[in-house]
């Protein structure tokens, strides 16, 4: 059975998760551990950017991708259920404006616990928005 959230987990859950798009797109990556586990697991492999372990993994892959990182994240649309292990999922939109002007649309899964005295992402798993409706219109185009 899911633990119950309150409101000032919800508030400061909501907060990490924007609080991501900030440290980014300012480049404080110094700052890291106020959003993410010690281990964290960053999956954008659906990307095709990778996998990363660790909080110097992703700041140096931050770093190596340099000028190929969004300029600007927003995080939207942020739905947070608790789990009976006391973490929590957050499911969200992102939108990434890139340099060259274009808009991309992601799928955030994020998974939160506790740690350092507040809640922090321990895996982020990003997923592409390619397809309207999630392909449910392809699947029924012989019902059409």
């Amino acid at each position: 059975m899911a633990h119950e959230l309150h409101v000032e987990d919800r508030l400061a859950i909501g907060e990490v998760l924007s609080l991501h798009g900030h440290l980014f797109d300012q480049g404080h990556l110094s700052r890291l551990g106020e959003i993410f586990t010690p281990d964290v697991v960053y999956d954008m492999s659906a990307l095709g950017v990778g996998t990363f372990e660790g909080i110097e993994a992703i700041r140096s892959a931050a770093l190596h991708l340099g000028p190929g990182n969004p300029i600007a994240h927003h995080v939207t649309n942020v739905v947070i259920s608790s789990e009976s292990d006391g973490t929590v999922t957050a499911l969200s939109k992102g939108l990434v404006l890139r340099a060259d002007g274009t808009l991309a649309s992601v799928n955030h899964h994020d998974c939160l616990r506790r740690h350092g005295g507040g809640w922090r992402i321990s895996r982020r798993v990003i997923s592409p928005q390619h397809t309207p409706l999630g392909g449910a219109h392809l699947a029924d185009a012989g019902n059409r």
